[in-house]
């Protein structure tokens, strides 16, 4: 990894600027994965805007739901106790994710942001579309086990690796930003964007745009969910199949219900469909079957990731079983 520099900065408003004036720059908070792609050579800086001691940490409550800062760590987020009481599909995904080590300096906007963990990206000496524009994707004839069966395309297969985006996708949360042009607002289910034709471009995210807090609106669903991760080791492992559910009953049929989905898809999915079979009809095992096969019925399965399929169908049902007390 070749030598870069420190750019300490004291307000949001001058890291935006500092990152706008200095060619090739990139922010660093916590640098858990950023400071790993550096040393693999799937990105060069050479500086770096040191955001860490910004006073974007901070975590409020209110009568309208959360707001989280951009550098709040993620452990402080997993143990709030309004996180734990009020939406505890996210402190679930957040105590799912890393080790113990790693949540205590990564920040949430940096989880948000982290980049793949597919092999080919990672090695510098492969081909790879999302880090070498062009220069192919190794992983659709490849070892493709961890790859994705939704939201890929000829040019990337990669799956996205943060539980966090996948809870906060079924919470319907808002990711606010300051960039050059002032700060605005993006849902985080439009933060991700599929790989397309344009694999190497991740987010909607504009040049020198920091995520500055994370907004979870409140409602009556969100303390009935829950994270299921399935992986391939109980700690510090990435996805297999992945969904963060937030359901809501009445009468025993399904008033609301939000689902989302990670390991299986290019960013973290969240389909419409699936909740269509689902919202207002009694929650039975066969219902929950009935949305699963929704869910897969676009899928693109590959040589070594075709059990996701119907694992990611299974876990629904075992998810969904247990949040709607049928088992």
């Amino acid at each position: 990894m070749r030598a870069f520099g420190y750019i300490p900065v004291r307000d949001p408003a001058e890291a935006v600027r500092v990152a706008r004036q200095t060619p090739g720059a990139a922010f660093i908070a916590g640098g858990t994965d950023l400071l790993n792609l550096m040393r693999d050579g799937a990105q060069r800086h050479e500086h770096l805007v040191d955001i860490g001691r910004l006073d974007l940490a901070s975590i409020t409550d209110s009568a309208s739901g959360l707001r989280v800062g951009g550098l709040a760590r993620m452990r402080q987020v997993a143990e709030h106790r309004s996180v734990r009481e009020s939406f505890p599909v996210l402190a679930e995904a957040l105590e799912a994710s890393a080790s113990p080590q790693l949540r205590n300096v990564a920040t949430i906007g940096g989880n948000l942001l982290q980049r793949t963990r597919c092999g080919y990206f990672r090695d510098a000496a492969s081909a790879c579309n999302k880090r070498v524009p062009g220069s192919g994707c190794p992983a659709l004839e490849g070892w493709n086990r961890g790859h994705a069966v939704l939201g890929g395309s000829e040019h990337c297969i990669a799956t996205h690796p943060s539980d966090l985006a996948v809870a906060l996708l079924a919470l319907d949360a808002v990711v606010h930003l300051l960039g050059p042009d002032g700060p605005r607002q993006v849902p985080v289910g439009g933060l991700h964007l599929r790989p397309g034709q344009a694999p190497h471009v991740d987010t909607v995210l504009r040049p020198a745009e920091l995520i500055t807090a994370i907004e979870v609106p409140r409602g009556s669903a969100a303390a009935r969910s829950r994270y299921l991760k399935l992986r391939d080791r109980a700690t510090f492992e990435f996805a297999v199949v992945s969904i963060a559910a937030v359901l809501e009953l009445r009468g025993g049929r399904v008033r609301d219900v939000r689902l989302a989905f990670g390991g299986i898809a290019t960013t973290p999915w969240r389909s419409p469909e699936t909740e269509a079979v689902l919202r207002g009809a009694p929650l039975t095992v066969d219902g929950i079957e009935r949305a699963g096969r929704a869910l897969v019925r676009d899928a693109v399965p590959r040589s070594h990731n075709g059990f996701k399929v119907e694992l990611v169908q299974r876990a629904l049902v075992e998810l969904l079983s247990g949040l709607g007390g049928l088992r």
